[in-house]
């Protein structure tokens, strides 16, 4: 009961702004305060996922954070982890069941957080797929080819994402390409979980078909800007030469009287 107490007053000590598990947690010692560092690293934080919208529990109340009443799950043991994630990952769930990795499962074969990490969760990317992880389980051959197959169609979004970022700060109105492309490169990256080569390579051509669409789509408006700013451009000559102009004329007339 004391312990109980200290506990409660410890976790009260902490910003209000955080959820009552962010400030339980972040004052513990060793593997309990452990994920609240590495989740503030992760994608999840960035993207305003936080501990309850896994776990489960009641974000706001120390008393009830971990009552099953209010939804808490805890952590899921390993074979349930594919389920746990696929909650919210739902396509990429039916692409790994299908895959020999899927069917592995439960008898040694890698989930989720085996190559994506439990609390600092990395953005998915082709980083990930290298020779360190993947040669813990078997030979890295396989996994070099669809990571060969794979690189020039991600080159190509990461490139369309840098332009579209260009066009933002330029004043173009630029969230329905990126949604576009945010969903597309979604889409694409879960080809991977099928650890299939020759169907990572039979459905690149259609993603590379709809960057192709996209990429139309932001030279069109690259093209619109820099018309604008040559007519721009344009304008202000035409004010400064008009400027001039009357100076020239002002001179004029002042001499003449």
């Amino acid at each position: 009961m004391l312990t109980g107490l200290l506990l409660l007053i410890t976790c009260s000590a902490f910003a209000a702004d955080d959820t009552v598990c962010q400030q339980c947690h972040a004052g513990q010692p060793g593997h309990l305060g452990e994920p609240v560092g590495k989740w503030e690293l992760s994608v999840h934080n960035e993207n305003g996922i936080s501990c309850h919208d896994c776990h489960g529990g009641d974000p706001t109340d120390f008393a009830m954070a971990m009552s099953p009443e209010r939804g808490f799950l805890g952590v899921p043991a390993g074979k349930d982890i594919p389920a746990f994630c696929g909650r919210c990952h739902v396509g990429i769930k039916e692409d790994y069941d299908q895959s020999a990795h899927g069917k592995a499962l439960g008898t040694g074969g890698p989930q989720c957080v085996t190559c994506h990490g439990s609390h600092q969760i990395v953005r998915a990317s082709l980083e990930l797929i290298n020779e360190t992880s993947c040669s813990r389980c078997h030979e890295y051959g396989r996994a070099a080819e669809i990571k060969e197959a794979l690189q020039s169609t991600d080159n190509r979004i990461a490139d369309l994402e840098t332009e579209l970022k260009v066009l933002h700060k330029e004043g173009i109105a630029t969230d329905e390409m990126e949604g576009k492309l945010f969903s597309l490169r979604n889409d694409y990256h879960r080809i991977f979980h099928s650890v299939d080569v020759d169907q990572v390579v039979r459905e690149t051509d259609a993603f590379q078909q709809r960057l192709d669409e996209l990429s139309a789509l932001a030279s069109s408006n690259q093209d619109d800007l820099g018309q604008r700013k040559i007519f721009g451009g344009v304008i202000i000559l035409l004010f400064v030469v008009a400027g001039v102009l009357l100076l020239m004329l002002k001179k004029t007339f002042e001499v003449e009287d």
